[in-house]
């Protein structure tokens, strides 16, 4: 592996940093005082910024360059770190916080993966992007672990984790700047808004990028849910064990995302697909199970689940239609909204009847990805 992939890697371990908005919810909910509604908000802040900003910096891109942009997320990020480093005295700070580091991620996604592809060695990128996926893991499941640590060792804050955060940033920006790499061109036209509204006509793009949308949605959704749930179900104290059960999901999101690289080596992406679909369903039915031992289990095994939804159907789309990379990079980038529509949703129905039934909501998305998935199949046998 060339060194020059490592400041690549440094910045995917700051897009893991933005998955930390989940575990936030529940803790900020305290915080604040917040209801289930309103904590709901933080993830929607963050995520609606790769709604707003992910076509418009991937035109800024193909005028300035991959590197610029990547710098531009870090430092972007990085000032919303630095905001909450020196005292969140408000919400509404909190929510600034969130919106920068969200912008920030959303800036590294746009950069980081056609990144990737300019440091790595003929015929490594996908191993590199597998790789780089497996270390964005590690950033999330810094999340919910920093706070738990921080309390039951250190006796501090859940806040301490802003600091750490803004340390890291500083280190990746360094070692971004001291980049020294060709960028690769392509020989495809640039997308544009144009462009990509217009690929959006293709139903099969259409069903791939809603997928995408409601994969994150759902991500985010549970992330957020799991210490909800443990308090409502089995009255589970959030700030002492609460965080270790979405700690897990991230172990488990990070686990399945390495071995899903080996995994690949000798299993078709859609026939994986398919599988991986089916274990995230089943995961998210323990939930519904009145047992704390199969509850926390489901947790884990839907982390399993999870981990190579985004990337598979990723792939999937850009091998079927490599003529539109720009566009569809551009799509499935903006797509990553979906965290910050559905955790809302979700929020809305915890109030209106309970935490456990809202988890209907990430269970109706992963149900609507397997049709995905399945249709995807028979569209590559036709």
């Amino acid at each position: 592996m060339r060194l020059r992939t490592i400041p690549v890697f440094l910045a995917f371990l700051a897009m893991g940093f933005a998955d930390a908005v989940g575990p936030f919810v529940s803790l900020a909910k305290n915080e604040f005082q917040l209801s289930n509604a309103v904590a709901s908000l933080i993830p929607f802040v963050g995520f609606s910024m790769f709604g707003l900003l992910s076509i418009p910096m991937g035109v800024f891109q193909d005028k300035r360059g991959k590197k610029f942009v990547l710098m531009l997320g870090l430092l972007v990020a990085l000032l919303g770190l630095l905001n909450a480093s020196f005292g969140l005295t408000s919400f509404a700070r909190f929510l600034l916080t969130v919106l920068l580091v969200g912008a920030g991620a959303a800036i590294l996604q746009v950069s980081g993966n056609p990144m990737m592809r300019d440091v790595s060695e003929k015929g490594k990128y996908a191993r590199n992007l597998s790789l780089a996926q497996f270390v964005k893991a590690i950033g999330s499941l810094s999340g919910p672990m920093i706070p738990v640590l921080a309390a039951k060792y250190f006796g501090a804050s859940w806040k301490v984790i802003f600091p750490i955060y803004a340390a890291a940033l500083v280190v990746a920006v360094v070692a971004v700047a001291g980049l020294r790499v060709d960028e690769q061109k392509s020989a495809d036209k640039a997308a544009t808004f144009g462009s990509c509204l217009a690929l959006l006509k293709n139903g099969y793009v259409l069903m791939m990028v809603a997928a995408i949308f409601l994969y994150v949605g759902a991500e985010v959704s549970v992330s957020a849910g799991i210490p909800l749930y443990l308090k409502e179900r089995f009255d589970i104290d959030i700030n002492k064990v609460g965080l270790l059960g979405t700690g897990l999901f991230f172990t488990a999101l990070t686990i399945g995302r390495f071995s899903g690289g080996v995994i690949l080596n000798w299993m078709a992406p859609r026939k994986f697909f398919l599988a991986t679909c089916g274990v995230s369903v089943a995961a998210l039915l323990g939930l519904f199970v009145p047992d704390r031992t199969l509850a926390v289990a489901s947790f884990f095994v839907a982390g399993l689940g999870f981990a190579n939804i985004f990337p598979l159907v990723f792939a999937i789309a850009v091998e079927s239609l490599p003529e539109h990379t720009n566009e569809l990079s551009g799509l499935m980038v903006t797509a990553i909204v979906g965290g910050a529509c559905l955790p809302p949703l979700m929020g809305l129905v915890a109030d209106r009847s309970s935490v456990q039934l809202s988890f209907l909501v990430p269970l109706a998305a992963i149900l609507y990805i397997t049709w995905t998935a399945l249709a995807s199949r028979a569209a590559a046998r036709a």
